[in-house]
């Protein structure tokens, strides 16, 4: 089982990346997918989440209103649409599967990570 992140870079603050996660060795398209994030010397944050059909959808505050969370059963893949980055919103960002159908904000309820992937927004 894989998960592949990508899409991640240094954007100026007030633009927009878009990061994709592709699963590999097996279906997800009856799980829950989530973004995190890490900065530097902070915990694991939850960023948003997406239940298997798409219809629940949760956004940490921070986030809500910038990014947008989508997933793809067909190809096994969820994006973050991220907008109006700011330099708060530099940190590696890493998807993950959760357990069951839908989707929370607490780490432990994922039980298949990807690598990560770095964004850096500057000033």
């Amino acid at each position: 089982v894989q998960l592949q992140a990508s899409g991640g870079g240094l954007v100026q603050a007030g633009g927009s990346l878009r990061l994709s996660c592709a699963a590999s060795g097996r279906t997800f398209s009856s799980y829950g997918m989530g973004w995190f994030r890490q900065a530097p010397g902070e915990e694991r944050e939850f960023v948003a989440g997406i239940s298997w059909s798409g219809d629940r959808i949760y956004y940490v505050d921070s986030v809500r209103g910038r990014f947008t969370i989508s997933r793809d059963n067909g190809k096994n893949t969820v994006y973050l649409q991220m907008n109006s980055l700011k330099p708060e919103d530099t940190a590696v960002y890493y998807c993950a599967v959760a357990r069951g159908s839908i989707a929370t904000m607490e780490a432990d309820y994922y039980n298949f990570w990807g690598q990560g992937t770095q964004v850096t927004v500057s000033s």
